[in-house]
């Protein structure tokens, strides 16, 4: 039998059109990522120079709200420290971008302000320009406001007045020593009713904040909100400071001073006056107040209302109960020759004992070093007893507890993981 045996098959290379294909291929690949490499490049000088256009943008704008753009009025001989408002108009400048930036670009800046209008703040604009390495135009925009007056006019919140005001602030355009909540009558004067459905009314200097007159045949069903002029009747002359503040309850043992928020006891408050020169008595009022939750115009407030109040009395269709309770005080003391007074405030229970047995309460007074003297002293920090004082003092604030537990002194707590300061106490009664 014969066998043939198979022929063996030729070995071929590679062709020259694969190769041209392979490196082609290649070709295209590495011109792709080349491209990506520099759109990568302009990508990141584009965000630098945004970047820095964005800071000499920020740095103006705040340059133009300190006013150390802004020079002294040309008739500085009637106001000397006056300036001129109208220098912060437009205005430009060229700026080479920082070293440290990289960005070899050069910037032009221009603000503007428009100071026509009435409004107190006046809106501004700021614009950086540059060119980017294709010689396009770029820009980046920021638009704010800036206040008329002056920033270094702002410490005058804190001088004292030489007229007894504490403060040359003016919320709602009147001393901070009027009540918040108090009525302008629209000739100088605010009214306040310290209880709302009471008699009567205390109208305060806007100027001073000082009392000027108690009236106390005012319509019970009137509103603070609805006084006026003509619904005050006759009053008298008064001369007197307003003492204020609240009074909180907890039960809880051992208290917790940030968390007193259980019903009010009937409870009212006295002032022991020291010394002699006064004309007429301390007169103290207290209502039952809560804290109410309040949706005005797509916008919420917390008001602290009547306990017994409804929306309905303050033309709302609802509000939510926030669960806070206390009791809020007002006091009207008369002054001495000097327009002060000395004395020491207390609470009088109501159908409770106050002691340290353990069906009595104790009466613990929210106080703070304000001067930081070591020691509660000065007046508005509510000391044990007043001495001199000259000035309404709000925020006179107690704290009831139970009558086995010490009043709870000032320090840290965790609350949501963090480490916050609290409230602290000092026992006042017993």
């Amino acid at each position: 039998m014969t066998t043939t045996a198979p022929h063996p098959r030729s070995q071929r290379g590679t062709t020259l059109v694969e190769v041209l294909v392979a490196f082609a291929v290649m070709a295209f690949g590495m011109l792709a990522v080349s491209k990506a490499q520099t759109q990568m490049r302009q990508h990141a000088e584009s965000s630098r120079h945004q970047s820095e256009a964005v800071r000499l943008a920020q740095e103006e704008i705040e340059s133009m709200r300190a006013y150390s753009v802004v020079t002294a009025a040309p008739d500085s001989s009637a106001a000397p420290d006056a300036r001129s408002y109208d220098g912060l108009a437009t205005a430009s400048r060229t700026v080479d971008s920082q070293a440290g930036y990289r960005t070899n670009a050069r910037y032009l800046v221009q603000r503007q302000v428009d100071v026509a209008g009435a409004l107190r703040a006046k809106p501004m604009s700021v614009t950086v320009g540059w060119l980017d390495r294709s010689g396009a135009a770029r820009e980046v925009a920021l638009h704010s406001w800036v206040a008329e007056a002056d920033p270094a006019h702002s410490a005058a919140l804190a001088l004292v007045r030489g007229d007894g005001s504490r403060s040359a602030g003016r919320p709602l355009g009147r001393s901070s020593a009027v009540p918040a909540g108090a009525k302008d009558l629209g000739n100088g004067t605010s009214a306040f009713k310290p209880v709302a459905t009471g008699t009567l009314a205390i109208v305060f200097d806007n100027l001073t904040g000082r009392v000027t007159q108690r009236c106390d045949r005012v319509d019970a069903a009137l509103a603070t909100r609805d006084l006026s002029a003509a619904a005050l009747g006759a009053c008298a002359a008064h001369t007197g400071l307003l003492l204020s503040g609240h009074v909180r309850y907890t039960a809880a043992s051992p208290p917790d001073a940030t968390r007193a928020n259980d019903a009010p006891l009937a409870a009212g408050v006295a002032i022991t006056l020291s010394g002699a020169g006064y004309d007429g008595a301390p007169e103290c009022s207290a209502e039952p107040m809560k804290t109410v939750v309040v949706a005005v115009a797509g916008s919420t407030r917390r008001e602290a209302v009547p306990l017994a109040a409804l929306p309905a009395s303050y033309g709302l269709a609802g509000w939510a109960d926030s669960g806070e309770r206390f009791l809020s005080y007002h006091c009207l003391v008369p002054t001495r020759a000097d327009r002060r007074w000395s004395g020491r405030t207390g609470l009088v229970a109501n159908g409770w004992s106050i002691g340290s047995g353990p069906g009595d309460r104790r009466v613990c007074r929210y106080s703070s070093d304000q001067n930081a003297s070591g020691a509660v002293d000065a007046n508005i920090g509510h000391p044990a007893r007043y001495v001199d004082v000259d000035a309404a003092l709000p925020q006179q604030n107690f704290l009831v507890i139970n009558g086995t537990d010490a009043c709870p002194a000032g320090g840290t707590t965790t609350m949501a993981g963090l480490r916050v300061a609290t409230a602290g106490t000092a026992a006042h009664q017993p």
